[in-house]
């Protein structure tokens, strides 16, 4: 499945199937979370949450190509990611594109 985050494909014929989406809210468990809480008084990556953030950007992604493939797409367009705080120790990553199908 092709991903791209721009907004057309220039000499592609295409049908644009509609909008896609995954999401997936995640959360650290609290040993981890103090842990990190310790490691951002001396600065630093919080790596934990870092490799949070991959995963959940990987199964959100997941999703939304779950999705394109049960509508036949053949590529996403468009694509675009963003996160939200749902509370203190979890976040939401939401990644939504345009399903389009390829024409001969």
């Amino acid at each position: 499945m092709k991903i791209v985050t721009v907004d057309t494909l220039q000499g592609e014929r295409y049908e644009e199937m509609g909008i896609v989406s995954g999401s997936t809210i995640q959360s650290k468990n609290f040993v981890s979370d103090f842990g990190q809480s310790l490691k951002s008084i001396v600065g630093g990556e919080l790596g934990s949450y870092t490799e949070m953030m991959n995963k959940a950007r990987n199964k959100a992604t997941q999703r939304m190509i779950d999705e394109a493939v049960r509508l036949g797409a053949d590529a996403i367009i468009g694509v675009r990611y963003t996160t939200n705080s749902i509370m203190a120790q979890a976040a939401e990553v939401l990644v939504f594109g345009t399903a389009i199908r390829y024409k001969n």
